[in-house]
């Protein structure tokens, strides 16, 4: 298993933070490394994510967890588990914040072959919580 992963608290409800995270259509308004995203965030729909991380290219999810306000988790990859990634967003109150945690796990026997290929996604997931933390703090 390889992995990603970034936090932030921020000074916010759980249901304030839900309320920003579970607008996929608009992350691109506040994290410059979404580039768009298709699709809306319920319990078995499809959502596809553009990032410009990998420009040209469109990362087909299924919305596989809806737990608001604490929980959400994508699933993609390949046929026959092959080759797979589940990102989970966590929201833990926090005194009078919200620990926000974004994680994302690939596995899968072709791991080794594809995770060479992939760009390193730690500065996304750093900006995608930073935007969050900012976009919700600001109360826009």
């Amino acid at each position: 298993m390889k992995c990603y992963e970034s936090t932030a608290t921020i000074g916010a409800s759980p249901d304030e933070v839900w309320t920003v995270l579970g607008d996929a259509a608009a992350w691109s308004s506040w994290d410059s490394g979404v580039t768009g995203v298709e699709g809306r965030v319920a319990l078995g729909e499809k959502v596809t994510i553009r990032s410009a991380a990998a420009p040209g290219r469109a990362f087909p999810v299924k919305v596989t967890t809806v737990e608001a306000p604490h929980r959400m988790e994508f699933t993609g990859g390949m046929p026959l588990g092959l080759f797979r990634g589940v990102r989970t967003y966590t929201l833990t109150p926090d005194g009078d914040g919200t620990v926000v945690r974004m994680r994302e796990e690939y596995t899968g026997p072709l791991l080794g072959l594809i995770w060479r290929s992939m760009p390193d996604l730690q500065p996304s997931f750093d900006q995608f919580v930073a935007g969050l933390k900012r976009r919700v703090e600001s109360g826009a």
